[in-house]
């Protein structure tokens, strides 16, 4: 009796390059989307669909250009996948912090830092200021801090501007001063 081996062809390393540059800024840009920002999960659900292309050749045998249809699918159902996968998992749930595991957050350093930030955003007009404050410590949007501060959404956006070319090299400085 004759053992058949089995030999499972895989894509070509330039069709998947071909994929990449035809196809990976979309997808990425998608799975962006649909991770809600979270880069390293897109990341890795992209890694995953182009590992799937490689392990079905045949799928593009019309050529990467008409490969698209099939690389978002395959990608949606590994984002549904991970999803459920993280879903599933049982997360503990308590208020008291537990006693194999000390608090290793330092309020000291988190007022030192405050203190940093106060320091640079003092370096700036107010205006300026206020508009930092809000999009990069508050996290809001571009069009929220317009809307608060009763401004148009271009002044926003160039407040913002000038306030980080003039704390760039604030930033920089104090930054090799700490380094040394």
């Amino acid at each position: 009796m004759g053992t058949t081996d089995t030999v499972h062809s895989t894509l070509d390393e330039e069709t998947l390059a071909d994929l990449h540059r035809v196809h990976g800024v979309q997808l990425m840009r998608a799975l962006m989307r649909i991770t809600r920002g979270d880069r390293g999960r897109a990341e890795d659900i992209y890694q995953e669909t182009l590992m799937r292309a490689w392990q079905n050749p045949e799928v593009f045998a019309e050529g990467p250009e008409k490969a698209r249809p099939w690389l978002f699918t395959v990608a949606r159902r590994i984002a549904i996948d991970h999803h459920r996968m993280r879903a599933a998992r049982v997360q503990e749930v308590t208020d008291a912090v537990g006693e194999d595991r000390p608090d290793h957050r330092d309020p000291f350093d988190e007022v030192l830092a405050a203190r940093d930030i106060m320091a640079l955003l003092a370096k700036i007009p107010a205006h300026q200021r206020e508009v930092v404050v809000e999009l990069h410590l508050r996290g809001r949007s571009l069009a929220e801090t317009a809307e608060l501060l009763g401004v148009p959404l271009g002044t926003v956006k160039s407040r913002n501007h000038h306030a980080i070319r003039r704390l760039r090299p604030v930033m920089e400085a104090s930054a090799r001063a700490t380094a040394v």
